[in-house]
């Protein structure tokens, strides 16, 4: 039943893939004094549950804060599911995983994937915590 609920999952977050209003989720990361904050961020591509990318800018806080603290938790919620991940998160500024993970929409904030503001962040889930039409699957990767 867990590789059921799992699979789902994958198939929910793949649906966020590349941006747009439908593509949010929560990321949550550590402070510079040690406290969790929560943003929402669009979601660039993903491997089901084992990793998710986002694009975002060093003028932004969330490379610096990862920075000093890699961990990170995403939730991904309706009323149909919570997907709630943990894990740890890096900061890619390598050009060709920079062109991979560009979608159309960043164009808004960069002027293309070499702008030298804009990075990725790949995250890795390390355990899970899924509630999908009312069936639940807990576990570690």
């Amino acid at each position: 039943m867990n590789e059921q609920i799992i699979s789902r999952a994958g198939e929910i977050i793949a649906g966020k893939n590349g941006g747009g209003n439908e593509g949010y989720c929560t990321l949550s990361l550590i402070d510079n004094d040690g406290y969790p904050t929560a943003s929402t961020i669009s979601v660039s591509k993903s491997d089901g549950i084992n990793w998710i990318t986002f694009c975002t800018g060093f003028y932004g806080n969330k490379p610096n804060r990862i920075s000093k603290n890699n961990r990170a938790s995403i939730c991904f919620n309706s009323e149909d599911y919570n997907i709630t991940l943990v894990g740890t998160i890096a900061v890619i500024t390598d050009p060709v995983i920079k062109k991979e993970m560009w979608y159309e929409g960043l164009s808004n904030h960069y002027n293309g994937p070499e702008d030298s503001d804009y990075c990725v962040l790949r995250f890795h889930t390390e355990h899970y915590n899924l509630l999908i039409d009312w069936k639940e699957a807990r576990g570690k990767l």
